[in-house]
């Protein structure tokens, strides 16, 4: 069954297609300019330095096995402590390899990683992406992603700890969200959206972080997350690449004022827009100084890591304040 036609028509309204030419393979990614990373270091006031990883883990990890194949990282010890060559009493090495979902913790998806209707990102055929991964809008043609950063924290919006299950995070939420916090969204900033749900997974309840919460009526599990409004913001505002504290990035069940949609908002937003989004960010402690300070802007290096064809790719991103 089709999208609603609302979804149809929201998908054209933030279609980016060919805005940076026929080749463009980064989309959104573009907003950023030397000017505007420029600008994002005048965010630098303390020198105060925030990862925003979740810990690359096996036990402990954030998948629960609802995405076949999505791995938690599995980590082999190859060498230990091994005299390569041949000497004990000189050089020894230890190595190690890892097998993981490049999506299984702290990640950005590619533009590649969503198609919908047989294209994907600028109307390429979603057949360019096969079993040797993606030929084109790999994540390595983000080689780099430096700019502005700024959270919006919704859950303090709502004076909640947690967003509640089903929450659609809206345009007014967003506008709101600024008006609070004293800050806006620009042309290429990096948005980070706090919903409050990763102080599950930090404080070892992962189990609870990816099987959300029970909803009345509904079949699927409840998450909170990006909305159909949003998207519109995003658009309007010209940002660069989105994240939130979630594993599901949009809201669950997926937008109720669109039954039957299935993840609309991956659709809209890798698809038509070019819009790289990223899921499972720990911002609880950057929230707090946030907060603290009163300054809700700083410098975000997020770079993916270049997996020639890659769908996605883990991250560790700084915020420097």
């Amino acid at each position: 069954m089709p999208y609603p036609q609302e979804i149809i028509d929201l998908g054209e309204k933030v279609k980016n297609w060919g805005r940076w030419g026929d080749d463009d393979e980064k989309g959104t990614v573009n907003f950023i300019t030397d000017e505007v990373v420029k600008e994002a270091m005048q965010c630098v006031k303390t020198g105060k330095r925030f990862s925003l990883a979740f810990p690359l883990q096996h036990q402990g990890g954030l998948q629960l096995g609802s995405m076949p194949g999505r791995i938690n990282p599995l980590r082999t010890m190859v060498q230990l402590n091994t005299p390569v060559f041949g000497d004990p009493s000189q050089f020894c090495t230890s190595d190690d390899v890892v097998t993981m979902g490049l999506q299984a913790a702290t990640h950005w998806d590619g533009l590649c990683h969503a198609s919908w209707n047989g294209k994907i990102f600028g109307g390429r055929n979603a057949s360019t992406i096969t079993y040797d991964g993606a030929s084109v809008c790999g994540i390595e043609k983000i080689k780099t992603l430096t700019s502005r950063g700024v959270l919006l924290d919704i859950a303090s919006l709502y004076d909640v700890e947690e967003l509640p299950g089903g929450h659609a995070i809206s345009y007014e939420d967003c506008e709101n969200a600024e008006k609070n916090q004293g800050v806006q969204v620009r042309s290429g900033d990096i948005l980070l959206l706090r919903t409050g749900m990763m102080a599950k997974a930090r404080s070892g309840d992962v189990l609870a972080y990816g099987s959300g919460t029970t909803l009345e009526d509904s079949p699927i599990p409840g998450f909170p997350g990006v909305g159909l409004g949003a998207v519109e913001f995003f658009y309007d505002r010209e940002i660069a690449a989105v994240a939130t504290d979630t594993v599901t990035f949009e809201v669950m069940p997926w937008d109720p004022s669109v039954p039957g949609a299935i993840l609309p908002i991956h659709c809209l937003n890798l698809v038509m827009m070019g819009l790289t989004q990223g899921q499972n960010w720990d911002l609880e402690e950057l929230a707090k100084d946030c907060i603290e300070d009163g300054q809700w802007d700083f410098l975000l290096e997020a770079s993916p890591q270049p997996f020639v064809g890659g769908i996605g790719s883990p991250v560790n991103p700084v915020a420097i304040k």
